[in-house]
């Protein structure tokens, strides 16, 4: 079993954080405000700062919103470099950047870590269930010491290649996500407008090709209304960013990523930033003078 200091219990680093403790690991967090409940009564303890959370770990786990945040925690006053003993592993599961992420791989070896960075794909429901998918960058060596840990929190984890090459993985992953929640919307308020049962129509085309992840989970999300978050749109368009800004540096032309972007932004405009990413869906209705639903 590890000391594992777990930096970001958030949505989805809550229920990750627990599986750990369940699995018989000694977890410690930084102390912001009470910590939760259910991680202390399994033995979670809350310190002053990522430094004194390294000094206490032989693991570090951050899963932090974005770039500036985990570049913080690692490497900001009272941050992990200050109490980073040697051959410490530093898994950041946070969804940032690649090319910082390199830089951050670089600068933890440099202080005698290993670095890991493993996003992950599944959302609040794959962190609850243990069921993620994790994307990994890293060293050999480093892999197949993350990966008995990875594996308390997800259930299908790939070696993708070096630094930041998991961090490359999950943006691939953010454009498919968010293009394949306009498709849902589109088709579901198409089959709306013309009088069908939307419910039915999701029903059948969870059958055939058009069946998928989205259509099931989110799909059921448009249809019921319910978009209390599991991932918020702010999230989501945070790593849009980062796919639009590294197609302008490959001189790659990215239009649908781009059109996804600016129907996330039409949400948050709508005071939405905080909506689960299906709620995508809301702009195009708006669009539509149509609620899916609507008689």
């Amino acid at each position: 079993m590890s000391k594992i200091g777990f930096i970001g219990l958030g949505i989805m680093g809550r229920p990750m954080a627990g599986h750990l403790l369940d699995a018989g690991h000694e977890l410690t967090t930084v102390k912001r405000g009470t910590l939760d409940e259910t991680l202390a009564s399994k033995g979670m303890q809350a310190l002053a700062d990522p430094k004194a959370v390294a000094e206490a770990s032989e693991v570090i786990i951050t899963m932090v919103p974005d770039t500036p945040d985990v570049e913080t925690v690692l490497f900001g006053e009272g941050g992990v470099i200050e109490g980073l003993k040697p051959g410490t592993l530093v898994i950041d599961m946070s969804s940032i950047a690649p090319i910082p992420t390199q830089e951050f791989a670089k600068r933890v070896s440099e202080a005698g870590g290993e670095y890991v960075d493993a996003p992950v794909s599944g959302g609040e429901g794959g962190a609850i269930n243990a069921a993620l998918t994790i994307m990994v960058g890293a060293t050999e060596e480093g892999f197949q010491r993350a990966t008995p840990i990875l594996e308390v929190m997800g259930k299908t984890i790939t070696h993708i290649g070096g630094h930041g090459a998991g961090q490359t993985c999950k943006v691939a992953n953010q454009i498919v996500v968010a293009l394949t929640i306009e498709a849902v919307s589109e088709g579901l308020l198409f089959a709306s407008k013309a009088g069908a049962d939307v419910a039915k129509v999701r029903e059948s085309l969870l059958g055939g090709l058009a069946q998928s992840k989205i259509l099931d989970v989110h799909g059921e999300r448009m249809i019921k209304r319910t978009f209390d978050p599991g991932f918020k749109v702010k999230l989501h368009q945070k790593d849009l960013n980062l796919a639009l800004e590294g197609a302008r540096t490959l001189n790659l032309s990215l239009p649908g990523t781009a059109n996804a972007q600016q129907l996330f932004q039409a949400c948050a405009a709508h005071d939405g930033a905080d909506w689960d990413h299906a709620g995508m869906v809301r702009a195009l209705e708006s669009l539509a003078n149509h609620e899916i639903g609507q008689d």
